[in-house]
């Protein structure tokens, strides 16, 4: 039997040992032009897709004010320009942009987002996918704060 090579762990782990605070945005309803099949590119007929996210960040410790808490509007604000954005083929593509949305706030460790198509097949309830990320293993954020953030995600 072949050998696979062995992975190096990353440099980096976040721990859960002191505890988290999760931020969740639950079933935010939107539509957007998404799919690879042919019946699925129909631009007078978007996907309607089901988003949830949860955002996982170390215990702030006491809150005093906006600035020591994670705000999830920005991540809202670009969820919510969709219906007008050009055909994306894959739901990972829009997940992998959330993700990257997600960790712009450095407080952010870890990610969780989902996608679901709740129309897509009549036997089924739906289908979609959903990522686990963790900061050390996703994309390097972009060096901004999350009220540049926010004024950036409302302008387009």
């Amino acid at each position: 039997m072949k050998k696979l090579p062995h992975s190096s762990p990353s440099a980096t782990h976040w721990s859960t040992d002191a505890g988290y605070v999760r931020m969740m945005i639950r079933d935010l309803v939107t539509e957007v032009p998404l799919g690879l099949h042919p019946w699925e590119r129909h631009p007078e007929k978007p996907q309607r897709i089901v988003i949830n996210i949860e955002l996982y960040a170390a215990p702030a410790g006491r809150i005093e004010g906006h600035s020591s808490i994670v705000d999830y509007d920005y991540i809202r604000a670009a969820i919510r320009k969709w219906p007008r954005r050009k055909h994306t083929v894959f739901i990972e593509t829009l997940l992998d942009e959330l993700v990257k949305l997600c960790f712009r706030d450095s407080r952010v460790q870890a990610a969780r987002v989902s996608i679901f198509k709740p129309d897509i097949y009549n036997e089924a309830g739906g289908a979609g996918v959903e990522v686990y990320r963790v900061r050390s293993a996703a994309p390097p954020p972009a060096r901004t704060t999350a009220r540049k953030a926010v004024k950036k995600a409302v302008r387009g």
